[in-house]
């Protein structure tokens, strides 16, 4: 029987010495393969595993900027702008996230239902924040009752409590001992963070709504701009 080192191969030098050389011991195994073929595979499969993976948590916004709210009275809305100073005359703050954009609230709005300032996110235009205000309120009702109030003109949280799979609400106190009531509202396909408090004789309440999908992606940015707001000034 021949022996291995006598059996041409396909792996045997090519030079031309007239004196033969030792030959490298040849693998026995017929399904060897050269290195570059799982290396190229190796490729193949990580570029497979990027391409499938989630959305990295870093394209979150990593920073916000603050907007100084007025509460201006529909008789005296008389624009967008002005040389009016905001941040003096602010009557509530909200962080808004980097890159979104405002809407702009007309004045027949903003005598009809209260809506003072709305943002929303331009790739996601149905999340969004946005205030609405009402005067002649000099402290809070029971949670049930400011709920069912703010419902009254606004059709989308009128459906989104009919509907709901759950709805949380509770009482809580800033520093100053000022009390909000905090409403969290799990409905179909849309969730929704409410903040009511009152001041300077009016009842302030802001809304985070987002529909489903991009609740659970967007989570930490709505709950953080959720929890910056809050009335500023002397009460």
């Amino acid at each position: 029987m021949a022996t291995l080192s006598s059996t041409p191969s396909i792996f045997s030098s090519s030079s031309t010495a007239k004196t033969p050389h030792p030959k490298p011991p040849q693998p026995t195994s017929p399904f060897f393969f050269p290195k570059p073929l799982p290396t190229a595979l190796t490729i193949a499969l990580a570029t497979s595993t990027l391409l499938t993976s989630p959305p990295s948590i870093a394209s979150q916004p990593s920073t916000y900027y603050l907007y100084y709210g007025t509460a201006a009275s529909a008789a005296n809305y008389g624009g967008y702008g002005g040389n009016s100073d905001k941040k003096a005359s602010a009557e509530y703050v909200y962080d808004v996230p980097d890159g979104w954009k405002e809407r702009l609230v007309s004045k027949v709005e903003k005598g009809t239902n209260g809506t003072d300032s709305e943002f929303y996110n331009p790739k996601k235009r149905q999340e969004k924040e946005y205030l609405t205000f009402l005067a002649g309120f000099g402290q809070l009702a029971p949670q049930d009752v400011v709920l069912n109030n703010l419902a009254l003109s606004d059709v989308e949280l009128q459906d989104l409590i009919a509907g709901a799979d759950s709805l949380v609400s509770e009482e809580k106190k800033d520093e100053n001992g000022q009390v909000y009531y905090v409403y969290e509202i799990d409905g179909i396909g849309k969730h929704s963070l409410i903040a009511v408090t009152c001041a300077k004789n009016k009842l302030y309440a802001h809304f985070v709504n987002a529909p489903a999908p991009e609740w659970k992606r967007d989570e930490d940015t709505l709950r953080h701009i959720h929890q910056s707001f809050k009335t500023v000034g002397p009460f």
